[in-house]
């Protein structure tokens, strides 16, 4: 049995993440790997839609097609608390050790 489309499973799976979430400066608290690059999107636009009023909780997105590069300067100077990507290049990250 699977919920129908626009029943909203995004949001409570986005809002109790960001609940539970302790923000710690240089420190990944939540890891959200999707099978696509449009649904790492979309899900990283819903944690930060919802996490407007949370100033201190970072979103960020890492998927294939973007310069690595970016990505690990993003993790290593504005680490974010909220990791969301897809699995090959979260695998990347974590191989170099850039997903503190």
């Amino acid at each position: 049995c699977q919920a129908k489309s626009g029943m909203g499973k995004t949001a409570v799976f986005v809002l109790s993440t960001l609940q539970q979430i302790e923000p710690v400066a240089g420190q990944v608290a939540a890891l959200v790997l999707c099978h696509t690059r449009e649904l790492a999107y979309q899900i990283c636009h819903e944690f930060q839609r919802f996490s407007t009023y949370l100033p201190d909780i970072k979103v960020a997105v890492f998927y294939g097609g973007v310069n690595i590069r970016s990505h690990k300067d993003l993790l290593k100077n504005e680490c974010p608390h909220v990791v969301v990507g897809t699995p090959g290049r979260i695998l990347a990250l974590a191989r170099d050790k850039d997903l503190g």
